[in-house]
């Protein structure tokens, strides 16, 4: 019988630890957040051997055992052992051979915790290109502890990997590494005081009780006892640690003597940096970066259109032969209408965010989304933001909610609030089927140069456009959120590497599912309702419509598909949700919308890409076309208002564009914000400039362009 343990997962940021715990998981990870806070927690399983099954813990990266983020608290107390949710048997630490020094001081701190402890070494081949050779023999001798190269990229070490992980478990003796400082001797009499307190740690892990007693999960009274220990014996945090780190540099300096070789004094000029003189150019740099993003919108449209083309042609199909061969009642339209077209406003987009999140997770994992924050700090520092903001920022075209989240890792409070503000004015993904749709509605398929797509040319302004008014707004704002604390920014870019096509195919795959089931479950479910909304209203009134028609048709049988065509828009517009809909027309008509377009903007605020799948409903629901297989842009093209002219114009249509691009239309991202900020201030506030903007914008362009 196989048993299961827990292991941390810990190491330095871009110490190749994601890459290890991608390798070691597999598609068997799991992601959800820490307990009381909003930072990533991913777990995944991984059989060891035929008597092992670890449950890894990837912990957020930190550089020592002294956090300032929240994510560095979320590591530092899984390591203290102070989360309940997670107690490891175990740590697997990820040190970065090409940065020895560096890495080795949190790894030496970790030692001195007593946890048992494997180091992987990773980055051995950059290491050699910096002409760094590592004695492995010796390191592991100074270090008492086992370490295994690994090259978690090309799947090097991990059979190794494994056998020592089992070696190291199934020992149940695990021999502790010697202490790697004499702790004691930081403060002698507190922490001899302090041990007597708690007897069952080292003391090196009682320096952390007496820093940070008051976030650990003790008694009252033990930590009475701990303020009056440090009281009594002056203890200074500040300089303990300020001790405690020149004692470890002094040792790792010994180490490094006698385990590292570096074939040239010099450092070797690695491609890396010569690549960067070029990317991080104060005039190249940004230039490609708009190349860059200007390749990235191409694509999704270029690539994507087959796959989007087929099925909407399969749906259109399969809704034609249906309408043909399920009897005429309220199920089988409640199966054509509802079901089938909330699934098709689903399923068309997939293909887009597959190669969106596809081609984004190529700039992380080449090592140039950290270029994009260094190139914007300046520019982000102008609008009371710092590049810390920018990766929430990108993350917002993903997501607002876990790009709010991400902004936990700004320490600044008035800087995090402002990256908090303007997230959601970063284009969503969920906002990307609704640009699909309305770009390919008023927006010419046209080709310039052979390879330049004028509809891709608009999808890249309305991101940029989405980021100006992020920083516009952020400008403003700074002036009104006071704060006299200071921020700075340090940034560790990573060494260009080639991408991991395995990650990239999992994300694409990750990001499909949950789109599908999460979103989709959403979209569904208001597409169901909003079938029911649009079939059915005030009985007397619509059984009055049917009576009156049913009349008119025997009276002019010539004429029974016509005098059908105006039935059915008529029971559209006397419905439930053609009164929803018509109750707020007198808002929205100077935007150039009509009051089926209402009716998405009100249930599209559970999430924007429901727009699709209510436009989907509506005009299935109220199909005035002959040919039933027709696809959602047909029929949406065809839509006229009741003066008879067309609702999609490009007016009309680059209004609605512009309003989804800055309006709010997400409960969840509201819930977050209050959930960040701790106050319904902030959402409110947030709720109100970006409805408002959205509207002045929509309003201006449509009234220009009319």
């Amino acid at each position: 019988m196989s048993q299961q343990i827990n292991i941390a997962l810990v190491g330095n940021p871009n110490s190749g630890k994601s890459s290890l715990f991608n390798e070691l998981t597999g598609l068997k990870q799991k992601v959800g957040n820490f307990p009381g806070v909003t930072v990533d927690k991913k777990t995944g399983l991984c059989k060891i051997s035929n008597q092992l099954i670890a449950n890894f813990i990837d912990l957020p990266g930190t550089y020592s055992l002294y956090p300032k983020r929240a994510d560095e608290w979320v590591s530092y107390k899984v390591l203290l052992q102070q989360d309940d949710s997670i107690i490891p048997d175990m740590i697997l630490l990820a040190v970065d051979a090409s940065n020895l020094r560096r890495n080795l001081l949190l790894c030496s701190q970790i030692i001195d915790l007593n946890i048992p402890i494997v180091v992987v070494l990773t980055m051995m081949d950059i290491a050699k290109q910096k002409g760094i050779k590592i004695d492995i023999e010796v390191l592991e001798k100074e270090l008492s502890v086992p370490i295994v190269v690994v090259n978690p990229r090309k799947n090097k070490g991990i059979d190794s990997l494994k056998k020592t992980i089992e070696q190291a478990f199934l020992d149940r003796n695990f021999k502790k590494a010697p202490e790697f400082i004499y702790s004691s001797m930081l403060a002698p009499k507190a922490i001899e005081e302090a041990r007597q307190v708690f007897p069952d740690l080292s003391s090196y892990k009682v320096i952390h009780y007496l820093i940070n007693h008051e976030q650990f999960s003790i008694s009252k009274k033990d930590s009475a006892v701990i303020e009056q220990i440090k009281s009594s014996n002056k203890f200074n945090s500040t300089k303990t640690q300020a001790e405690e780190i020149m004692q470890r540099y002094a040792r790792i300096k010994h180490i490094m003597q006698l385990a590292v070789e570096e074939t040239n004094p010099l450092k070797k000029y690695l491609l890396t940096e010569k690549i960067d003189t070029i990317l991080l150019h104060r005039t190249w740099g940004y230039l490609i970066l708009l190349v860059v993003l200007f390749f990235l919108f191409q694509s999704v449209f270029w690539m994507a259109r087959y796959p989007m083309d087929f099925i909407e042609w399969s749906f259109g199909l399969m809704g034609g032969w249906l309408s043909e061969h399920l009897a005429a009642n309220w199920l089988g339209d409640l199966f054509i209408n509802g079901f089938l077209a909330g699934l098709s406003g689903i399923m068309v987009f997939v293909p887009q965010i597959m190669i969106l999140f596809g081609l984004i997770t190529l700039l992380e994992d080449s090592g140039y989304m950290a270029r994009i924050s260094f190139l914007t700090d300046k520019l982000m520092r102008k609008s009371g933001l710092n590049g810390k903001s920018v990766m929430p920022m990108i993350s917002g075209f993903a997501c607002a909610v876990p790009a709010i989240m991400s902004a936990r890792n700004i320490e600044n409070k008035k800087e995090r609030l402002l990256t908090i503000m303007i997230t959601p004015l970063m284009s969503c993904s969920a906002r990307l089927p609704v640009y699909t749709i309305l770009i390919a509605l008023v927006i010419p398929s046209k080709i310039y140069l052979g390879f330049i797509s004028l509809q891709g040319m608009v999808m890249m302004c309305l991101y940029l456009f989405g980021t100006t008014m992020a920083m516009l707004v952020a400008w403003v704002m700074k002036w009104f959120i006071r704060s006299t604390e200071k921020s700075f920014f340090i940034l560790e870019l990573p060494i260009y590497r080639s991408p991991r096509w395995k990650n990239m195919f999992y994300t694409m795959y990750e990001k499909a599912r949950i789109f599908v089931f999460d979103a989709g479950k959403v979209i569904m479910l208001i597409s169901l309702l909003l079938w029911g909304l649009s079939t059915f209203g005030p009985p007397k009134k619509m059984q009055e419509i049917k009576a009156s028609y049913l009349l008119k048709i025997q009276q002019y049988p010539a004429d029974s598909l016509l005098l059908t065509k105006q039935k059915n828009a008529e029971l559209l517009q006397n419905s439930f949700a053609g009164h929803l809909g018509r109750t707020i027309e007198p808002i929205i008509a100077p935007l150039g919308y009509d009051w089926k377009i209402g009716i998405a903007l009100i249930t599209s605020f559970a999430a924007r890409e429901v727009f699709v799948g209510t436009m989907a409903t509506l005009y299935s629901v109220g199909d005035n076309t002959d040919n039933k297989s027709s696809t959602l842009k047909d029929k949406m093209d065809a839509a006229v208002k009741e003066d008879g002219s067309k609702t999609y114009t490009l007016a009309s249509g680059l209004s609605l564009l512009i309003f989804y691009v800055l309006a709010m239309q997400c409960m969840s991202t509201i819930v977050i914000v209050k959930r960040e900020t701790r106050s319904w201030k902030w959402p409110m506030i947030q709720l109100a400039y970006m409805t408002g903007l959205a509207y002045l914008c929509s309003f201006l362009i449509y009234q220009l362009l009319k």
